[in-house]
């Protein structure tokens, strides 16, 4: 919780301005984590909700991808590599996990960087190694830079199965919805830094709604608040950076430079917001060779919609997660039923563990 001097005075200066019911929505998973941790939400008017948007790269991952990185587990003579919360998603049968399909014999490992799954397939050139891409503009140039390598090394064992999305779009999707209600943005710090503040004046410039970039420290989340909700209060719509440390106006140009020298953009499938255009990272034709989708055939099927589960309303603020009907009963991080409870970055594990 923050406590210094700082965050209380910060914390009356919220509660003096002139606000009625005012929402504000984070599109980060780390902001969500910090959130709760702190106990931010509590501390604010109680007519000032925060809801959590579609920052978590494995709570958008859609059910009919997550069942196909399943069954692609189960390829013999196959390393399957990627981030530990993917190992805890289920699928579209309860219980089904990476976890289990490696209990049953797939070979499975954690990983903490493409570059990881790289070594394994040069220490282990009889077997095919893929990496599990996930993630939105943060992680994407790092892992670019590993298929790049990939090419370089001449690896033929190495490839990549990407599940990795672009911010803008899915925040263009959110504010398409008939039913999305929204006074301002906390913009994410971490995409931030790899897209730059401009990567985020669409939001004042084509919709008139204010955005804050934050950090991630208490302090700093509720500064990044005060500063949306002084904009809010006096009418303004502006992108402030409340960031200046990590985020530059042009992001980082040699990020930029290493993603879209692998990556060009595609139609890609959104929990809670359907199929959105130009929205999914995918390999340029010239590194189809290192494309996991191809090389293995890959054609997700239709998914049996998960019963009860309210994640894709979770993470497009139409609900809290204490409104699922399955959050704290049927539904814990130790027998997660959906994304939300499973990742480190879901708002539905931020709300049970910080018991919001």
């Amino acid at each position: 919780m923050p406590s210094d001097e700082k965050s209380r005075k910060l914390l009356d200066a919220i509660a003096a301005l002139p606000l009625g019911e005012t929402r504000i929505m984070e599109v980060c998973g780390t902001h969500t984590m910090a959130i709760a941790k702190s106990g931010i939400r509590s501390l604010l008017p109680p007519y000032i909700h925060l809801l959590s948007g579609p920052g978590c790269p494995v709570c958008v991952t859609v059910q009919e991808d997550l069942d196909a990185v399943l069954e692609l587990a189960m390829e013999p003579n196959l390393i399957l590599t990627g981030y530990g919360d993917m190992l805890r998603v289920p699928g579209s049968r309860r219980g089904d996990s990476l976890l289990r399909r490696r209990a049953l014999g797939a070979d499975v490992r954690i990983v903490y960087s493409p570059m990881d799954a790289l070594a394994i397939a040069e220490e282990e050139p009889g077997k095919q190694v893929v990496f599990l891409g996930i993630g939105f503009e943060t992680t994407a140039p790092g892992t670019a830079a590993a298929v790049l390598a990939a090419k370089e090394r001449g690896l033929k064992n190495f490839t990549l199965l990407s599940m990795l999305k672009s911010v803008e779009p899915a925040l263009r999707a959110l504010l398409a919805m008939e039913d999305f209600a929204i006074d301002g943005f906390l913009c994410p710090g971490h995409v931030a830094t790899v897209t730059g503040e401009n990567g985020f004046r669409f939001l004042s410039e084509e919709y008139g709604l204010p955005g804050v970039i934050g950090g991630f420290e208490p302090e700093e989340v509720l500064l990044a608040v005060y500063l949306l909700l002084k904009q809010i209060s006096s009418g303004k719509a502006e992108i402030q950076n409340a960031y200046p440390r990590a985020v530059k106006p042009d992001g980082n140009p040699l990020a930029q430079q290493m993603l879209y020298s692998a990556f060009e953009l595609s139609a890609a499938r959104w929990r809670g917001l359907g199929e959105i255009p130009e929205s999914g990272f995918v390999l340029k034709p010239d590194l189809s060779d290192f494309d996991a989708a191809k090389r293995f055939a890959i054609r997700p099927k239709a998914a049996t919609p998960q019963n009860g589960c309210r994640c894709g309303d979770v993470i497009t603020g139409l609900l809290r997660p204490q409104g699922c009907p399955l959050f704290g009963k049927a539904c814990t991080p130790e027998d997660p039923i959906g994304p939300c409870m499973v990742s480190s970055e879901g708002a539905c594990a931020a709300a049970y563990k910080y018991q919001e």
